[in-house]
């Protein structure tokens, strides 16, 4: 600096310099932050991890239309930012070396959402879960080590919200879980978002949002009960209105969890177990009122009586915490002796011609009182 304060001729350029290079990233930001129509990403899993697998144990059945699956590919309909993003989701390497190579779609995608897409898609394909422990368990039990290497890469799915997990588990109360999906799915095609960018797409699941205008008899002539219309709509109500935050529950152990839930209008102990395991990814819960998971699981231990829910509660105590890990994977061994697991069943219903009927189904009578629910 020269006498007086004024700059010298050598300041200026390295000054210069700094400014040019403060410009430059300014506008890098402003370019990585422009929304775009489509972003792309990777995310590598912790081994092992099969998609196929694990997207099977996420949507169930073939008939479910919001969560699809053509062999090769996971696509899906996410709601963020109140914009409905396609993501589509496919494999790269093997199961000890897995990749996963994601797109989305949508008018105007932000750096913001892609990374919020990311974090959707991590926690519902349990993707960084370590499962070591659990490996090690099932060599050191002759019965459960058959099932457990012969679905080797399956990872716990989540719902990628508590209350989409709370909505499953009220529409499948005191039915046949393909009567579940079927309603499930319709739901989703009535009243959830529709991506912008392609008419007669698959709509993404309903947020709490989408059911402001919603009334019960629409519910009701989707196939609902007028107890489960109110039901959701009271929940969803309540989120709206910030008087319930679902994924709070988070922050609760399993006790304090299935308090909270039990409160809600709708939901039981049985619909408390499934939100715990499906919503809240607590993998030591075996929903012990399932009556298909119980079923399978009475065959796989070869009990010759039924078993009840204390009896659930006592066959899978030498599994814990994984007890909700096996009911996946007997989940899957229902699927795979459905014959599902075959591309050419991947997906029995698209956005396009989906309806209630699809598949040859129809929707059927509740069970009576007092029967559980069938929803593995």
């Amino acid at each position: 600096m020269a006498k007086g304060g004024t700059q010298t001729s050598a300041t200026k350029p390295r000054e210069s310099r700094m400014s040019a290079a403060v410009m430059r990233g300014r506008v890098r930001k402003q370019l990585a932050a422009r929304a775009v129509s489509q972003r792309s990403f990777s995310i590598t899993p912790m081994p092992p991890f099969r998609l196929d697998l694990t997207v099977w144990a996420l949507r169930r059945r073939p008939e479910n239309a919001v969560d699809r699956w053509d062999g090769r590919t996971y696509r899906r309909v996410l709601l963020i930012d109140s914009q409905a993003v396609e993501v589509a989701v496919s494999q790269s390497g093997g199961s000890e070396e897995p990749q996963l190579e994601i797109d989305l779609s949508g008018p105007r995608l932000t750096v913001q959402q892609g990374n919020t897409a990311r974090v959707l898609l991590e926690r519902m394909l349990g993707v960084h879960k370590d499962l070591n422990p659990f490996y090690g368990l099932a060599t050191s039990d002759p019965r459960l080590k058959p099932l457990v290497d012969e679905f080797r890469g399956l990872k716990p799915p989540q719902f990628p919200t508590v209350f989409e997990a709370v909505a499953n588990g009220i529409a499948c109360q005191q039915l046949s879980l393909l009567v579940g999906i079927l309603l499930l799915s319709r739901l989703a095609q009535q009243i959830g978002v529709m991506p912008a960018s392609a008419k007669g797409a698959p709509h993404a699941f309903p947020s709490p949002t989408n059911f402001s205008e919603v009334s019960e008899q629409s519910l009701k002539s989707l196939g609902f009960s007028a107890n489960k219309s109110r039901a959701l709509l009271e929940i969803s109500s309540a989120i709206r209105d910030r008087c319930l935050n679902p994924e709070s529950f988070a922050k609760l152990d399993n006790q304090g969890a299935l308090e909270r839930l039990v409160k809600l209008k709708g939901v039981g102990r049985w619909t408390a177990e499934y939100v715990l395991l499906r919503g809240l990814g607590r993998l030591d819960i075996f929903p012990g009122d399932d009556v298909g998971a119980r079923n399978k699981l009475a065959q796989f231990l070869h009990e010759k009586n039924p078993l009840d829910y204390d009896g659930v509660r006592r066959a899978v105590a030498g599994w814990q915490p994984y007890a909700g890990f096996v009911y996946f994977h007997l989940l899957l061994a229902r699927i795979k002796k459905a014959g599902w697991l075959s591309s050419h069943h991947a997906q029995c219903a698209t956005g396009q011609d989906f309806t209630l009927a699809s598949c040859n189904t129809r929707v059927e009578k509740p069970l009576v009182a007092g029967q559980h629910s069938q929803a593995s």
